[in-house]
């Protein structure tokens, strides 16, 4: 049963990953250096914290980026 769940983890977390990946290929940054990618995330975790407004901001840039992959 515990090697059961373990794996079901597992595969939970590599479809996370997956679809993480699929994200950064969606907005553009698929041929972008790693270390510019975690620079950009951990500057926007910073923002996040910093800057009221900008979740709500930058959420609905993302909204509107996923609609129109929609139409």
């Amino acid at each position: 049963m515990q090697r059961n769940t373990a794996s079901e983890a597992r595969k939970k977390d590599t479809r996370d990953k997956i679809e993480l990946g699929g994200l950064i290929v969606k907005a553009g940054l698929r041929y972008e250096k790693r270390a510019l990618l975690l620079g950009a995330l951990i500057e926007l975790d910073r923002r996040l914290k910093e800057e009221p407004g900008e979740r709500a901001r930058l959420t609905a840039i993302g909204a509107e980026a996923f609609g129109k992959s929609r139409e």
